[in-house]
């Protein structure tokens, strides 16, 4: 049995922050199906009740729906989580590090957009890891976690810099979380880095009522990420209904080429560079 079916496996335990909703929710309701006991973390009473019923919809008789009311920006909450988790579920199995926030921010704006920005999107996920991590290698059973990072964070598009700064701290840090993590002996526990394309959710939104005909569902991402654990990847590189994976690619080669080239920094919005940029993209196609 691969580590893969052994986590996503009857009796199992999920843990997902962000789980009350968008592609949490949708990771929850996958966990339930496969048999495994699912706590979500999130905030709002409301939201967690009605999102342990859309849970309970999917789950098998024997699989137990929780959730707790988690603020993961404040790190005695995770503490609080974690040793909830620990008195009343047992160990943890898969940790996904998924809640997030995207008010909006501009680079002398707010200061609160910045600082709720970073605390839940990226210390969120850097303290869930942190809190989860020590015991799920201790227990010495298989063992994933995944931390939701986004595009965003390796192309960093103007427009929202707290986002891009949080989520490249996201890719950042669960890089050296894998490396960590498969120097240790004995060591049962894999990290992976899910980057999502355009997803209908809360977060995306924006008043929309129904999906953009570009975007994804919550629950094509988690498929696409299931198959993607299943092939142990790190990177799981979602596309959607509007750019194909090879776009991504491009686009990520770009800009690293920033620096490899010494161009100037963000060259794709460059007036000096756009053009250059899209002649390039369109030969790399061909």
């Amino acid at each position: 049995m691969s580590a893969f079916q052994s986590v996503f496996s009857s009796g199992k335990l999920a843990v997902i922050t962000g789980g009350a909703s968008g592609i949490g929710l949708a990771a929850a309701k996958a966990c339930a199906a496969k048999g495994m006991n699912v706590v979500i973390a999130d905030l709002g009473e409301e939201r967690l009740a009605k999102a342990i019923s859309i849970i309970s919809q999917t789950a098998g008789t024997s699989t137990q729906a929780s959730a707790i009311a988690t603020d993961v920006a404040d790190l005695s909450s995770l503490e609080t989580l974690r040793n909830s988790v620990a008195a009343d579920f047992g160990p943890v199995h898969f940790l996904m590090n998924n809640a997030g926030i995207q008010p909006g921010s501009s680079l002398f704006g707010a200061q609160e957009h910045w600082d709720r920005i970073i605390a839940v999107n990226l210390m969120g996920i850097v303290n869930g890891s942190r809190m989860f991590g020590p015991g799920m290698i201790a227990h010495g059973e298989d063992a994933i976690i995944v931390n939701t990072g986004s595009k965003q964070g390796i192309t960093t598009p103007p427009g929202d810099p707290a986002y891009n700064v949080a989520k490249a701290g996201v890719k950042a840090f669960t890089e050296a979380l894998q490396h960590d993590l498969r120097n240790t002996a004995e060591c049962k526990v894999t990290a992976h880095l899910l980057i999502p394309g355009f997803v209908f959710t809360e977060l995306t939104a924006n008043g929309r009522t129904e999906k953009p005909a570009a975007a994804w569902t919550p629950e094509q991402t988690i498929e696409f990420m299931l198959n993607g654990l299943a092939r142990e990847e790190f990177y799981i590189l979602c596309p959607d209904n509007d750019v194909d994976r090879r776009t991504d690619e491009l686009r990520m080669q770009w800009s690293i080429g920033d620096i490899v080239e010494n161009r100037p920094p963000l060259s794709r919005w460059h007036p000096d560079y756009a053009d250059t940029f899209k002649t390039w993209l369109a030969s790399q196609r061909n």
